[in-house]
């Protein structure tokens, strides 16, 4: 069993919430040591659940489960007229939806097959690839979308994600769902547990997202409706969604709909065996991706760099591969905090190549300086070299990643090659199951993703594996922005290294240890030897009555989560997250007892939220003294440990 899986870690918060204890001090690593660790934590998605508390992806439940879907799309495919497949979702999972839909629908297209896929997205197509945060918290906008979708439609298998089980406008799709039966059949993709889905009442709605699923899994036994939700463990930087949860979505989506296409085009039943080797290929294409791990660490490293320096980074790619950096270009925004244009993708051909519901969708431009390209052998070589010679012209950081079939002949890259800082080339043999496109596809956005996330690290924008400077403008990330403002003022962190350092070294002897106390000479008897006790203590910082409360702290089992050693109260915390929000140094009642969606209306023109309240928290000084100090110490995560390292002695003295 994994350490997450445990009943006693972290216990109030759902998976996809917790923290990951693979990195959790991945704020300090290097470009390789932070592959590495997120190599480890994308392995958990394929755990096996032999006496794993979770279900897990491979199991046969979920197996089964998606089996079932898979016979439902074959329905729709046969019988087209008058049916649909909606897939929905909110931010990441919403665009997984859109690249989902589109490439299975070119995929009908080449069979001279009417089109059966739909997306809907939160926000609109403006939310495709910038971020759009707050139509998540209205599931009355999630219900109008799935109406105006499906008008006139006699058979809808209505797919709808959220990989928390919590997205109210996801939570309002459903319900419409579970009140039309007869003409709808709803399936819940997430990875939560069922009992962890959000039991948060919803603005102006009879229901919770738990009484939605709880509705659900009552007509799963008859499968009127069915439910995915294995377990893929917590994210690398926690609550980040967008990471393993947005790889889990893609593979689950793709061999449910690689399923049904096979039945209906090449007459091959959707069987476990099937759907376990297709997962498998993924398994391998992880594998693949991972085996490159240096040349992805410099990639890491290069984006640092040019992020630490104020420039840019730019993903520039062809077809699909393209949409996958305008995605993760897309979430650095609401993850990290980052300004517009620090991350930002492109599409060769321009927006009117991503056949998009509404048309263009207009993106600022800012001057890069650096330049990754994204294609494989099936692009136009000649038009990838005419755009790398143009780039070169204007830079020299300029770095590809390039996907190939086993076996092609490489003679053109190799001259192309020539332009590049360093070219990433993965070599594929074609899959025995699933399409190799689908494989380019999970390894570009792994390899994007450490990309975005690492130079964010570097950057300073993460603490310990938080989300430091993520933006409060929704619901979740304003629940998640309180539990990471009460976990960063924990007493564990007002204690120096040291001497934390030494309290968990002797915490695990304490049931061996018989110790007393005479003023300031205090002795400790450890099995045939001795040694003077408040010596080590005033070394380490923690002499006198301190010393003693902080070995009574140890007497109970050691734990450095905010739910057990918080220095703060969740409702001290909140309050001072509104402080910031509104720029207020004392509340007045009519803003305190505002419902949640007018602070987030109020976050989304705020930056460095977070941030600015562990400072003023940490130094009780006033929004502007707070802010000053950030502008002092533009690294965040350093601003934050300075504060957290210089809080005075008596502070801590009044906390144990």
């Amino acid at each position: 069993m994994h350490e997450w899986e445990s009943p006693d870690y972290e216990p109030s918060l759902p998976v996809s919430e917790k923290s990951n204890p693979l990195t959790r001090d991945i704020d300090q690593a290097s470009p390789g040591r932070i592959v590495r660790m997120l190599q480890s934590c994308d392995a958990e998605m394929f755990l096996k659940g032999t006496g794993s508390t979770y279900k897990m992806l491979l199991s046969d439940k979920v197996m089964k489960t998606m089996m079932g879907v898979a016979e439902e799309v074959e329905v729709i495919l046969k019988e087209p007229l008058d049916s649909l497949v909606v897939l929905s979702g909110c931010g990441t999972s919403g665009r997984l939806a859109f690249l989902v839909a589109s490439g299975f629908n070119n995929m009908l297209k080449e069979v001279n097959h009417s089109e059966v896929y739909e997306y809907i997205i939160a926000g609109g197509d403006r939310a495709l690839f910038s971020s759009q945060e707050a139509p998540e918290d209205d599931p009355h906008l999630g219900m109008l979308c799935l109406k105006k979708a499906c008008e006139g439609k006699k058979r809808v298998l209505f797919i709808g994600i959220s990989c928390g089980l919590s997205a109210p406008f996801v939570a309002g799709q459903l319900d419409f769902c579970l009140r039309h039966l007869e003409v709808f059949t709803p399936v819940l993709l997430g990875f939560n547990p069922a009992h962890q889905a959000r039991n948060e009442p919803v603005r102006g709605c009879p229901f919770t997202f738990l009484n939605v699923v709880q509705r659900m899994q009552a007509l799963a036994k008859s499968r009127r409706a069915f439910l995915i939700n294995p377990s893929v463990g917590p994210e690398a930087i926690s609550g980040s969604s967008r990471m393993k949860g947005g790889s889990a979505t893609k593979m689950l989506l793709e061999v449910i709909l690689c399923a049904a296409h096979a039945a209906v085009f090449s007459h091959e039943a959707a069987t476990h065996q099937a759907i376990l080797q297709h997962l498998r290929a993924y398994e391998k294409s992880v594998a693949v991706t991972y085996s490159h791990s240096t040349a992805i660490a410099g990639l890491v490293a290069a984006a640092g760099q040019s992020l630490l320096s104020k420039k840019h980074v730019c993903y520039l790619g062809w077809g699909s591969l393209a949409v996958l950096g305008l995605i993760d270009a897309s979430e650095c925004e609401p993850t990290f905090g980052a300004a517009q244009g620090d991350i930002q993708g492109f599409i060769s051909g321009g927006y009117r190549a991503l056949n998009n519901n509404e048309g263009s969708i207009a993106l600022m431009v800012y001057v890069k300086d650096t330049v990754i390209l994204i294609y494989n052998d099936t692009d136009n070589i000649a038009e990838v070299m005419n755009i790398a010679y143009r780039v070169r012209e204007k830079m020299s950081n300029l770095y590809a990643i390039y996907h190939q079939a086993d076996g092609d002949d490489a003679g053109l890259h190799e001259e192309i090659n020539r332009l590049y800082k360093s070219t990433l080339t993965l070599s594929w043999p074609l899959p025995t199951f699933g399409k190799i496109q689908h494989m380019w596809e999970l390894s570009t956005k792994l390899v994007l993703n450490a990309v975005s996330t690492g130079a964010h690290i570097l950057k300073g924008k993460v603490y310990q594996n938080h989300m430091i400077d993520l933006q409060v403008t929704n619901s979740k990330l304003y629940r998640r922005a309180t539990r990471l403002i009460q976990c960063s003022t924990s007493n564990s962190h007002c204690l120096s290294p040291k001497s934390r350092c030494f309290l968990t070294s002797i915490g695990c002897c304490l049931s061996l240890l018989v110790w007393r106390c005479f003023a300031r000479s205090c002795h400790v008897f450890l099995i045939g030897f001795c040694f003077p006790i408040g010596t080590l203590l005033e070394d380490y910082g923690l002499s006198g009555p301190l010393g003693i409360l902080a070995l009574g702290v140890l007497a109970c089992p050691l734990n450095c989560s905010a739910e057990k050693l918080s220095g703060h109260p969740e409702a001290q915390c909140e309050e001072a997250l509104l402080k910031v929000i509104y720029k207020l140094d004392r509340l007045p009642e009519d803003i305190i007892s505002c419902h949640m969606t007018t602070h987030t209306a109020s976050g989304m023109e705020r930056t460095k939220v977070v941030p600015l309240t562990l400072v003023s928290l940490l130094t009780g000084c006033s929004f502007d003294d707070a802010k000053s100090h950030l502008d002092q110490e533009p690294i965040i995560r350093k601003a934050v440990e300075a504060c957290l390292q210089s809080r005075p002695r008596y502070e801590i003295k009044q906390q144990i």
